[in-house]
């Protein structure tokens, strides 16, 4: 198809921007593409999700400019290109969007193959890490299952539940151990939700990756964990699909954190001073609580015995097995503390 006038301009961005702008775009026009132009308004190339991901392992940050990430070699068509024709590039080159320019190298328009309202069905089961005390929450805790304090007038798990039905998931088992019959009587077996829903019953807390040494049997494809009090934009597919073509055993969502140091720093050599930034910003990378695994790596994991993600990570590093990070810039919030559940509650009102 090609979009109205109106709907792929609005993936244009010029070059002098941000790339925290450019996931703007991509978030508001829905088309996972952004045309980056010149002075002239002539295509220099284009921005996609991915692309945006690599810059930041790469260690840009999002007000780094656009340009830095920018995919050069884009494949374009002029207007006189057949739909035939298009497609058939789309197919070849694996890609769903194809600009469409004049002869001086101006977008005109937008090739998209359409799939943004398609569900694509994944058999892959999802595992919700929901028997956590969630203490620092008190006193909303104390008679009540974190996962199940409402946001928006709906559980946390619920959120997650319903973010991955629309990524095509339907299969699911919560890891509960605190007032997990709670939880079970709200969800059963997930009939009003139209999924299915199975249990792991923590007879003590097990961590974020314990629990996952009770499934039995081991599902044969790739699982999707995350933890119970995660609520996020996050594409679950996307990142099964990302751990998929990497080829990874075991891959953690990342997000850049941005921590504001409150003074001037300065640099010396011996006695003498060589540099003084003020107030300088560190990046760092925090793990973001959802997960693609492999049934192969839960072989590594102890029948009962609690463990938590990143030491299950480690102990996949140690044997030289390859585990990779997935950069996310979507919306995430870690319901850990009252004010994130009010701010939680706020953003999604």
């Amino acid at each position: 198809m090609t979009l109205s006038k109106n709907e792929w301009r609005r993936t244009v961005l010029s070059s002098r921007a941000s790339i925290e702008d450019a996931i703007h775009v991509l978030n508001d026009s829905g088309l996972r593409i952004v045309l980056i132009v010149d002075e002239t308004g002539a295509l220099i190339g284009t921005v996609s999700d991915g692309d945006i991901r690599r810059g930041l392992l790469k260690g840009f940050g999002l007000g780094s400019p656009v340009k830095d990430v920018v995919h050069l070699n884009t494949l374009v068509v002029s207007s006189d290109v057949t739909r035939e024709a298009v497609l058939q590039l789309m197919v070849e080159n694996k890609i769903q969007q194809v600009p469409i320019v004049n002869e001086s190298f101006q977008p005109m328009g937008l090739h998209h193959w359409d799939q943004i309202s398609t569900i694509h069905p994944r058999e892959n089961v999802m595992v919700i890490m929901a028997g956590g005390k969630g203490t620092r929450l008190h006193p909303h805790t104390q008679n009540y299952p974190k996962p199940l304090l409402p946001v928006a007038g709906k559980p946390i798990l619920e959120h997650i539940i319903n973010r991955a039905k629309l990524a095509g998931f339907s299969n699911f088992i919560l890891a509960v151990h605190h007032l997990g019959d709670l939880i079970q009587e709200y969800f059963g077996d997930g009939e009003k939700l139209g999924v299915r829903i199975d249990y792991l019953k923590e007879a003590s807390p097990l961590g974020t990756a314990g629990a996952l040494s009770l499934l039995n049997p081991l599902p044969e494809s790739t699982l999707i964990v995350t933890n119970g009090d995660v609520i996020t934009d996050v594409h679950y597919d996307q990142l099964l699909d990302f751990h998929n073509e990497q080829k990874a055993l075991a891959t953690m969502a990342v997000r850049i954190y941005e921590s504001q140091n409150p003074f001037g720093t300065v640099q010396t050599e011996g006695f003498e001073i060589v540099g003084y930034e003020e107030k300088p910003i560190s990046l760092t990378q925090i793990n973001a609580g959802v997960y693609a695994i492999e049934p192969k790596a839960l072989e590594l994991l102890e029948k009962g015995a609690s463990c938590d993600m990143p030491v299950l990570f480690e102990k996949l590093r140690a044997r030289d097995l390859k585990t990779i990070a997935y950069p996310i810039h979507e919306s995430w919030i870690d319901v850990g503390r009252p004010e994130d559940l009010k701010r939680a509650n706020e953003e999604l009102n």
